[in-house]
């Protein structure tokens, strides 16, 4: 049933509490039968987001985003339909209420596009989006886009960038159990607050005494990259190729794909159902506030007490809003050899993903990010053991030598996820786990290299480590590591 726009002086930001559902926007004042170009907005479908709408001319319309669920604080994610257009008709759509100040869009980052007539993704040009401080919203930012609708039967949604929802993984998920693969298995470890699934993969060729490697995604839900990423390591390492088949021999790989799924579904941008950031809360998760965190924590303290376990990585995945390019935060040790075999993983991985940046990746003890899965993990596991938030742009990625910066697509992002499994095994290789079959000359190289990275990389920052090591345990001080 279609919903007709009524005015909403009432209210603030704050009060969105649902989305717009088959919302008609008509002029002021028409009570006729709708027509083309009366467009129609809807948000009531799985990750989507969109408030209210309001009519600001027949080729103006300012969109508000609905604020997390029981979170009024974070209001980032959109993703709505339009129809009813008529061709040829241009609109202009301002999102106006934005939550952060800083954001990509100020790099030529746009919003992402499809039609029921062209199904894939794309993003509009920059040259059509603006973003800037607006007097009539508080000088809040706002970002606008221009966009002209082509086909009048078609169904157009846009999206701050490429969804990936809870059922889209759920159906891969159910897709890889069908191949039977003797390495792979799928679990339920537990389930969300509204009783979604939380899904646990272990592949492996046998679960004998072997290094573990854990890895978790989404748990901030509007971090749709995260799921590209960690789609990519999951398809390749199930995968034929031949470093897939070494690692599934010397090393168990542990996946949780979706941490938050009630917050993706609901499309929260940070939150869970009940507006919790979850990625604070790892110090001390409720069986009923946070389950699927509390299941997750259970999970690696019960593994990190196994004698029979060696759990030597845990990388959470995430998506950025403000930086380019692929990169790592990782832990400050007191410890200067700890500090520079942690070092290693990004740097290899620098190697192997050109959208990977070492000189981004940094090692911080800030006092707002004590309730990390990275920060309370790197506590409570060994010195043997390394943990890692593994960032990627919302937006584009810049390699060495490039002028412009090159966006990123969903198979950009999974091609990424693809190249962290294969650093493990460089990563193994160097630490003789396995075997090496390449050249001598060529493995004395690369180790050599490694020597390099660990006497030159971390030891340019030692002094900055030293000076900041009162404050960076009182007041959480931090150093970056940058290329050579």
């Amino acid at each position: 049933m279609m919903q007709k726009q009524q005015t909403n002086d009432t209210g603030g930001e704050d009060a969105l509490v649902g989305n717009v559902n088959k919302l008609m926007v008509s002029p002021p004042g028409y009570s006729g039968a709708p027509r083309k170009g009366h467009l129609v907005f809807d948000a009531c479908f799985e990750s989507g987001n969109l408030g209210r709408v309001d009519y600001i001319s027949e080729f103006e319309f300012d969109l508000f985003i609905r604020p997390d669920t029981c979170n009024p604080r974070f209001r980032v994610w959109f993703n709505f339909t339009v129809e009813n257009v008529r061709e040829t008709q241009r609109v202009i759509f301002n999102v106006v209420n934005f939550s952060k100040t800083k954001s990509l869009y100020r790099d030529g980052m746009s919003p992402v596009v499809k039609s029921t007539s062209r199904p894939k993704w794309q993003r509009l040009p920059a040259k059509n989006v603006y973003y800037y401080r607006c007097p009539d919203h508080r000088r809040n930012y706002v970002m606008s886009f221009a966009f002209c609708f082509d086909q009048e039967d078609d169904v157009y949604q846009f999206a701050y960038c490429y969804p990936y929802t809870y059922s889209r993984l759920q159906h891969y998920l159910a897709s890889l159990e069908r191949r039977n693969l003797p390495y792979l298995q799928r679990e339920q470890l537990g389930l969300s607050v509204q009783q979604r699934r939380l899904d646990l993969l272990t592949i492996t060729n046998s679960e004998r005494e072997k290094k573990l490697v854990f890895l978790s995604a989404r748990v901030h839900p509007g971090e749709s990259p995260a799921s590209f990423i960690c789609q990519g390591v999951i398809d390749f390492l199930v995968s034929q190729h031949p470093v897939a088949q070494i690692l599934r021999d010397h090393v168990i790989f542990k996946i949780v794909p979706m941490l938050n799924p009630d917050g993706v579904y609901l499309g929260n941008y940070r939150c869970s159902l009940m507006g919790f950031d979850l990625n604070r809360h790892w110090q001390d998760p409720s069986p009923w506030a946070h389950p699927t965190l509390h299941a997750v924590k259970q999970l690696i303290v019960q593994m990190n007490q196994d004698p029979r376990v060696s759990l030597e990585f845990y990388i959470d995945v995430h998506a950025h809003s403000t930086m380019l390019n692929g990169f790592m935060y990782g832990n400050v040790f007191e410890d200067e050899e700890r500090v520079q075999r942690q070092a290693v993983f990004p740097r290899l991985l620098c190697q192997n993903a050109p959208d990977f940046s070492f000189s981004n990746t940094s090692f911080n003890r800030d006092v707002v990010k004590a309730g990390t899965g990275r920060r309370f993990l790197g506590g409570l596991l060994d010195d043997t053991s390394y943990c890692y938030t593994l960032e990627v742009s919302f937006y584009s990625y810049m390699t060495a030598g490039s002028t412009a910066p090159v966006p990123y697509t969903e198979e950009t992002y999974t091609k990424l996820g693809r190249n962290v499994a294969r650093t493990f095994l460089d990563y193994y290789k160097l630490n003789n786990l396995i075997k090496d079959n390449r050249p001598i000359h060529i493995q004395r190289r690369r180790r050599a290299w490694v020597s390099g990275i660990r006497q030159t990389d971390i030891r340019t920052d030692r002094h900055r480590l030293r000076m900041n090591k009162t404050q960076s345990t009182v007041a959480g001080g931090s150093f970056t590591l940058h290329c050579l």
